[in-house]
């Protein structure tokens, strides 16, 4: 009997897998704020792969225009956005949602989104709401560490509790504010307390003027998709007051794009 491959993804013929498809898209992602520009060498380094055939990959990349070079470094260009793009226009679900939000903004005053998971992070796919000279709003395509979100822990949190626990052993809980849970004790509880409520709410975590509430956005057989959440100023309204505000319409608005998706 033929024994699996193990450097082959699970659930993938090896006559499907394109080895170099994978890593072209792996340099791609090997590149971010503390890795802006790299040499091929240290490209290499980041995602397994020689030197040679990071240069190789390096060099289509530059040809097909998603990476710039001066001879020695490399780093990405503004077509790569053009991927992330195509997702924005061309999923059902961003779309699907859009005038649902619009509703919820207009209802609340604020802006509201709706976000993914992806990996640990969270990504904000459509928003509607008044544009603020402020910090709080996320442009679409933003990508947030979840435990400072209302919208990345309620997602966090509705996972199963042995994933949950192995999430927090293996992750470090970045500070960003004063009001940052810091405590991978208290993150637990917090979580736990989340879960149990079925909605999430998060203050001054990522922003010191920021809150969010989130409340899970689940598909007609009851499998989570998303987070509608709200972002706002923390003002001088209390969190009890900003919860009764917009809690209800968010859960409202959860409820309707149930049977749609």
């Amino acid at each position: 009997m033929e024994q699996p491959d193990p450097d082959l993804p699970a659930g993938l013929d090896k006559r499907d897998w394109i080895a170099g498809l994978e890593r072209g898209v792996g340099l791609i992602e090997a590149f971010d704020d503390a890795h802006p520009r790299m040499t091929a060498t240290q490209a290499g380094q980041r995602t397994g792969m020689t030197r040679t055939a990071a240069r190789r990959h390096l060099l289509t990349l530059q040809h097909m225009g998603f990476v710039a070079g001066d001879g020695k470094l490399f780093w990405l260009t503004p077509r790569v956005l053009r991927l992330g793009q195509s997702y924005l226009e061309s999923a059902r679900l961003p779309r699907l949602v859009q005038p649902y939000l619009q509703r919820v903004a207009a209802g609340t005053h604020e802006t509201a989104y709706l976000s993914v998971m992806d990996g640990d992070e969270v990504v904000y796919i459509a928003r509607n709401g008044p544009n603020r000279n402020m910090s709080t709003g996320y442009m679409l395509g933003a990508r947030v560490p979840a435990h400072v979100t209302a919208a990345g822990m309620l997602m966090l949190a509705l996972r199963p509790e042995a994933e949950v626990s192995g999430w927090l052993a293996t992750h470090d809980l970045t500070v960003f504010t004063s009001y940052t849970i810091a405590s991978k004790e208290r993150m637990k509880l917090e979580l736990a307390r989340v879960r149990a409520q079925g909605w999430s709410i998060s203050e001054q975590q990522l922003d010191l003027d920021s809150r969010g509430i989130a409340v899970p956005l689940r598909d007609r057989h009851g499998a989570l998709v998303g987070a509608l959440n709200i972002t706002m100023p923390m003002g001088h309204e209390s969190s009890e007051d900003a919860v009764a505000r917009v809690l209800p319409l968010l859960r409202e608005t959860a409820q309707a794009l149930r049977n749609l998706i």
